[in-house]
Parts: structure tokens; sequence; C-alpha cells
């Protein structure tokens, strides 16, 4: 086990009651790189032609320290890098343009907060409505939302408690970054008031669009077996969570069966 970042070569400390080793320098050039290809990445914000390598020439030539360096950057600081034209350079540019107006859910999940994925940041951007209502949300509020237990919540009120972390978004924010809140939903559809587990991998849906769709439907999406789900839609190589299904006898379907229940009014 590394007692010092390879990256940089601060002291490395472990996780509380956990098993992982990080590097505490925020300023760490391997953590930003990371962070921003998390960042740009397409289940956060979706910022196409802006890949790993790209990521790293950015940060070696000095124009990109922090998320919001990204929506400063121009055509010349592009062109200027290797193998960069002025039509890739565009690309880039677009979107980059393009990623500034991403659902709130993507901008959450593109922060890289500790214990927050794709499916967390969806529960919260739909029940709070706004990130101003998350970013002051106390603990005990953020545990009260289903689906969000002790854990994740402590992490997201620290988070948004931390003055380096409300500085960037600050910065985003300023740099014309602008989530855009959910839209509100009628939940009338077939799967109103159920609870739906997604195991294996679906020939139609990725699994976040598996997840959108059902609580587009009215339904709620639950990343274990229990009682109380209502079904379990069962792709290819479902694994573990289609036994425990049928140990509990919870109704198992299909994605054809998945397909009409999305479609049938509530």
């Amino acid at each position: 086990m590394p007692k010092k970042c390879p990256n940089c070569g601060t002291e490395v400390v472990k996780d509380e009651a956990g098993v992982y080793v990080r590097c505490p320098n925020p300023d760490c050039f391997g953590m930003l790189k990371e962070r921003l290809r998390y960042f740009a990445g397409r289940d956060q914000m979706d910022i196409e032609r802006l890949g790993v390598a790209l990521v790293e020439q950015l940060i070696e030539a000095g124009l990109v320290k922090t998320f919001a360096d990204m929506y400063r950057l121009k055509q010349e600081d592009l062109t200027a890098l290797e193998r960069m034209g002025e039509k890739s350079a565009q690309n880039v540019l677009q979107g980059i343009e393009e990623s500034k107006t991403r659902p709130l859910w993507r901008f959450l999940a593109a922060l890289g907060i500790r214990h927050v994925g794709g499916q967390s940041a969806e529960i919260l951007a739909e029940h709070f409505g706004s990130l101003d209502a998350i970013m002051n949300a106390g603990a005990e509020e953020l545990q009260a939302v289903d689906q969000v237990g002790p854990v994740m919540a402590q992490s997201v009120y620290e988070y948004f408690r931390n003055p380096r972390h409300r500085a960037v978004i600050d910065d985003l924010l300023a740099a014309g970054v602008k989530p855009q809140p959910p839209a509100p939903k009628k939940r009338t559809g077939g799967l109103q008031g159920k609870t739906v587990v997604v195991t294996g991998t679906l020939a139609g849906f990725s699994r976040q669009e598996a997840e959108q769709a059902i609580r587009a439907a009215g339904g709620k999406v639950a990343g274990s077996v229990s009682k109380k789900t209502s079904y379990v839609v069962a792709g290819a190589d479902p694994g573990s969570k289609l036994q425990k299904a049928q140990t509990l006898g919870v109704e198992v379907i299909d994605e054809e069966q998945f397909r009409k229940l999305l479609a049938k009014k509530g």
C-alpha cells in the first residue's frame, strides 16, 4: 500500500472505518486530471470530445486548473495544442457550451460528491427542485429523502458546507453554467406507486434510461430487492438479484413486459 501519492508526493490518508487510501492534496495534478475527466464524462456533464488526452494537454499547458476554466477556453487556446485544428477546436468548444445547461442532476453528479452517483443525484434534484435548495438543506432534511441514507446525507451536507466546494460552484455559475431544474412530472404511468429493481443487461435501455423510464411512469427505483419490491426487471445475466426475487416471491418481468407497463396509463 503506498504511503505517498505517486503524483504529488503528499502522504496519503486512509478512510475512517474504511479500506481506501486517498491523496488529501486538493491541488494534486493526478486528482485534478481525474476530477476533470469525471466531470466531463458521459454520465455527468457529457461534454463531447473532451477526453482524457485533451484534459491532460489542457492541464499541462496551464489552461485548465478548475472546472470553470473549461468554460473560459477560447479557440486560440485549443488550436495552440498539439494535433488540434480549427474544426476540432470548434467542436470541443461547442460541446462545452452545450453542457452549460445540462439538467441539475448531471451537475450534481459531476461535482464528485462522495456516495452520490447519477441515480442519487436524480433523486436529490427531483426532491429539492433547485441547486440552492440542495445546498442549503440540513443533514436531517437530506436523510429524510427516500433512498438517501445517513452516510450519503452527511456527505452531501458536509460537501456544501465546505467553503472550497462552494467557491467551485460559484465559479462555475459565474462562468455561465446554469443547471436546469427538473420539469414537474405528472406521475400517472403504469408503474404508479410501484418499486422496481432493474438487473442484468436490457437490449433497448441502458441502466440509466431504464431508471428514468421507471420514474417517468410513476415508479420508484430501488438498488436492492426486498419484500417491498413490486417488480424485478431481469435482462441478460441478471445475477443474484434475480435469485433473491425468486426466494422472496417478488414478481420478475422481462423487457417486453417492462415496456408494456411503461406504456400503460395509470
